[in-house]
C-alpha cells in the first residue's frame, strides 16, 4: 500500500512539474480535444479509400495487412509511400479530409478538455494544435466549441506531404518556430506512440493521455513516463 502511495505521489509531481513548466502546449487533436469519428465510423472511411483504389483498379496499392488495419491514415500513408506527391495521393487526402469535416458534428469532447484548454489559456500560457489531420478539421471543431480563439493561428496538421505525419516532428517545428518558444518550454499532449516519438524527437517534454488502460499500455511501451487517464488532474493542478 504504502509504495503505490509513493508511486501516485511522484505521477502528481511529475504531472505538476510538466504543468507548471510549460510556456506553450501542443495538443494533439484526435484523442485529447476530442474523439473525432465517436459518432462516424472511420472503418467506413477507410472502406471507402479502398473501393476508390479499386474503381482506379489500383487495389493493389495497398497490401492485405493495410488494408485489414480499416484505419485510413494507413492507407494515405500506404499510397502516398508508392507514389509520393501523386495526384492520387492529392485526391484520397482531399477525401479523407472532406470525410473527417463530416464527422466533426458528431465529434464527442474529451472529458474536461474544453475547460483545461481555456484554464490554461486564460493563466497566459499560449497553445497550438499539432495534428495528423487536416487543419481545416481541427479549426472547424474548434470554431464549434468557441476555442479556436484559444489557439489564435496556430493550428498546424496534414498537408499533402505526407512525409511530414508523425511521428516526424514536421508541425511540432513548425509551431515551436511560429511561437518563437524553445523545445524545453514547451509540452505535448498526445495519445499515440507517434505523437511521443514526434515530441521526442523535437526535444518536447511529453504527456501522454489515454482513454483506457489499452491505450496508456501503448504509450508507456513506447517510452512515456507520464500517461493520465483522465484530463481532470490537469486542471486540479491549473486551479490550485
Amino acid at each position: 500500500m504504502a509504495a503505490e502511495s509513493e508511486k501516485s505521489e511522484n505521477a502528481t509531481e511529475k504531472l505538476t512539474e510538466l504543468i507548471s513548466s510549460a510556456r506553450v502546449v501542443l495538443w494533439d487533436f484526435d484523442g485529447p480535444i476530442c474523439r473525432l469519428f465517436a459518432g462516424y465510423s472511420s472503418e467506413d472511411v477507410a472502406e471507402g479509400l479502398v473501393e476508390l483504389l479499386k474503381s482506379r483498379g489500383l487495389h493493389g496499392l495497398v497490401t492485405e495487412d493495410e488494408r485489414a488495419s480499416l484505419d485510413p491514415q494507413i492507407l494515405l500513408r500506404a499510397v502516398d509511400h508508392r507514389h509520393p506527391g501523386s495526384d492520387l495521393v492529392a485526391e484520397l487526402e482531399e477525401r479523407l479530409t472532406k470525410e473527417e469535416l463530416r464527422a466533426t458534428s458528431t465529434a464527442m469532447p474529451t472529458a474536461y478538455a474544453d475547460i483545461v484548454i481555456q484554464t490554461w489559456r486564460a493563466r497566459g500560457v499560449r497553445m497550438a494544435v499539432t495534428t495528423n489531420n487536416s487543419p481545416r478539421v481541427a479549426r472547424a471543431y474548434l470554431d464549434d466549441r468557441d476555442l479556436t480563439p484559444c489557439f489564435a493561428l496556430h493550428i498546424y496538421g496534414r498537408t499533402q506531404d505526407l512525409h511530414h505525419l508523425k511521428p516526424d516532428p514536421h508541425c511540432l517545428d513548425r509551431a515551436l518556430r511560429a511561437m518563437g518558444a524553445a523545445p524545453d518550454a514547451a509540452l505535448m499532449i498526445g495519445d499515440s506512440p507517434t505523437d511521443f516519438q514526434a515530441a521526442r524527437t523535437a526535444g518536447v517534454p511529453f504527456l501522454g493521455y489515454a482513454r483506457n488502460e489499452r491505450k496508456a499500455k501503448l504509450l508507456t511501451e513506447a517510452g512515456a513516463d507520464c500517461v493520465v487517464l483522465s484530463l481532470r488532474p490537469l486542471l486540479e493542478i491549473l486551479r490550485h
